[in-house]
């Protein structure tokens, strides 16, 4: 991937840098939801620092403040995503087992 593309994928929300879940799973090669079940699996890896959802009013400032915001039908998921800071990032490729991820 890109180094461009992917500094246009870090956002600041509460203070941290911090990737959502869907640019990840793009990232290491799998489905979102095989990501999200994979933090589910092993959520004491992932304490509020490492990761936290998203409220509902966070998304929409999101959404409202994020023209480039890829991929498109993100913004209409009825599911609000998960965002991870660097050490969550780290602790990805720890419970993930995709190529891009190892």
């Amino acid at each position: 991937m890109e180094i461009g593309l992917l500094k246009q994928q870090i956002f600041t929300i509460r203070g941290y840098p911090v990737m959502f879940d869907f640019h990840l799973a793009t990232l290491y090669q799998v489905e979102t939801r095989v990501l999200k079940q994979a933090v589910k699996r092993n959520i004491f890896r992932f304490p509020s620092d490492f990761m936290f959802q998203l409220t509902k009013a966070e998304w929409q400032e999101v959404i409202t403040n994020c023209d480039n915001l890829l991929p498109e039908t993100a913004k209409f998921s009825p599911s609000i995503p998960s965002v991870f800071t660097e050490q969550g990032v780290a602790m990805l490729t720890s419970v993930l087992k995709s190529k891009p991820a190892v």
